[in-house]
């Protein structure tokens, strides 16, 4: 049997309980799907254990194959293997993710009517939201959290790219192991809520999508690997850190206060901005320069308060550095644009 590597443990017992009453409901047993995910029966009997990532994938991998049912349960018919591929298929030929995910949320429908996905954008945030037309029973929790993280790791997955969640929120109670919310959504999770939905920022629905035929089918091969990819690629990060940067700089000092703003640790942000060809401090330079631009053409403000609006300690770092930027003192950049007019 093949080794399952160890991450950490997160994923809550009760979710493994829920595999194995799709198996009792279907009169089968479980006990080789557990197996080969190395998941012990005394595990099952401590309700606090948690499995790993890896753990969890194997053993729906091994459930979804056994019961022929990707849904594991969850709604009134089964979806025979290879339905989520089919899916897959139907949105990777769209030109950007927003239209790939409204594709997705309405062939969703077609094949599992007992739930319906709908994504909506209002003020800059793109929600999904999962509304339900039947009682999903005991397997509700599971279902719930399963669609909503498949469907932001399909995203992810889709443009190659991590989407940070701005918050995630479910229609029951918190559970007993409520606290793994924040490692399966790393988001904040509100309970008692009316439905459950994920949002995020809806910049992303703009990006291309870097997929093809041969990734998917590559993809495909094995069950639920969306959940446990993690991407360390924001390819929206750079302009989340201009955002930042220009609207909030009283919250945006240093990097510590940037990377808090922006849920990561300062080690994150500075290695994730490397990875797009850019450095904090080149951005803080292109934000401070389009703003002292900015106020030296529209306003009449003395130099020494631009320098202070711009968040330079003095005046002369900031003539400095202005020059470095333009190849002017910020007067001459000034008179030479008044000229201009």
């Amino acid at each position: 049997m093949p080794r399952v590597p160890q991450t950490t443990a997160a994923t809550p017992i009760a979710f493994v309980h829920c595999i194995v009453q799709a198996y009792q409901r279907r009169g089968m047993d479980a006990s080789a799907a557990l197996q080969q995910a190395h998941i012990a029966p005394e595990q099952l009997q401590n309700p606090v254990a948690r499995v790993t990532a890896m753990q969890f994938e194997a053993l729906s991998s091994h459930a979804m194959r056994e019961l022929d049912d990707e849904a594991l349960g969850w709604f009134g018919r089964r979806l025979p293997w290879g339905s989520y591929g089919m899916l897959a298929r139907a949105s990777i030929s769209a030109p950007n993710l927003g239209v790939a995910l409204q594709r997705w949320c309405r062939h969703h429908g077609l094949i599992a009517g007992d739930i319906a996905l709908t994504l909506n954008t209002d003020a800059g945030t793109a929600t999904l939201t999962l509304t339900e037309h039947r009682d999903l029973g005991v397997l509700r929790e599971f279902c719930l959290v399963s669609i909503l993280r498949n469907f932001h790791g399909l995203a992810c997955w889709l443009v190659d790219s991590r989407i940070p969640l701005t918050g995630a929120q479910f229609p029951f109670g918190r559970p007993d192991h409520g606290a793994v919310y924040q490692v399966l959504f790393s988001a904040p999770a509100l309970f008692n809520q009316a439905q459950a939905a994920i949002s995020f920022d809806a910049s992303y629905l703009t990006l291309p999508l870097r997929r093809d035929e041969a990734a998917l089918r590559q993809m495909l091969m094995r069950a639920l690997p969306l959940t446990v990819l993690q991407y360390r690629r924001d390819r929206l990060l750079v302009q989340r850190v201009r955002q930042a940067l220009a609207n909030q700089p009283a919250d945006t000092h240093s990097a510590d206060d940037l990377a808090a703003l922006l849920a990561m640790s300062p080690r994150t942000l500075h290695r994730q901005l490397k990875d797009e060809g850019a450095s904090l401090q080149a951005l803080k330079d292109e934000v401070r320069r389009t703003r002292a631009q900015d106020l030296l053409l529209r306003t009449r403000r003395p130099i020494k308060q631009v320098a202070q609006t711009t968040g330079f300690q003095n005046e002369k770092s900031f003539m400095r550095a202005f020059k470095a930027w333009t190849g002017q003192s910020p007067a001459e950049f000034r008179n030479a644009q008044a000229a201009c007019r």
